[in-house]
């Protein structure tokens, strides 16, 4: 049993240092990593057992998760340009400002990796109940209208 408590706080030792160096915005992106990961997966597993995988597809997927690494990429840099321009303009705001878009971005990227995760459980033979579908729409639905108010109204 001691040997056990001392795994345990081997663990939350390790967690809590992670946590600090890295914060919650960290976690996020590992949950976004664990989450392309487990898509890649269950992809490749899936389409195995219907006969139809192929390196072709197999790359295809990695270049279009490269594309997401690119797009938060993208909006940690607008975060950051953001975030400069508003601390050298002495612009006052009613909270601070550090990160908004990225954030978004990865959120949006993780619901979408759990749609196409859940789709792929699906194709393995695993049922999926319909309540966790519509819970994964209604939360992307949410973080894109959010995405929405921080882009402002349409210019069309």
């Amino acid at each position: 049993m001691e040997h056990v408590n001392h795994i345990k706080a081997a663990v939350t030792a390790v967690l809590g240092l992670l946590t600090a160096l890295w914060g919650w915005f960290g976690w996020l992106v590992i949950a976004w990593i664990v989450a392309m990961l487990l898509d890649y997966l269950t992809g490749s597993a899936a389409a195995i057992k219907a006969g139809e995988w192929s390196s072709k597809l197999a790359r295809d997927g990695l270049w279009h998760k490269g594309g997401c690494v690119a797009n938060v990429a993208l909006a940690g840099l607008l975060d950051l340009v953001l975030g400069l321009l508003l601390a050298n303009m002495g612009a006052v705001l009613p909270f601070r400002y550090t990160v908004i878009l990225c954030p978004l971005m990865v959120t949006w990227y993780i619901l979408t990796e759990a749609g196409s995760i859940a789709e792929n459980a699906g194709k393995m033979g695993a049922p999926i109940p319909k309540w966790l579908r519509r819970t994964i729409a209604a939360l992307k639905d949410t973080v894109d209208i959010v995405g929405g108010k921080v882009e402002g109204p349409s210019s069309h």
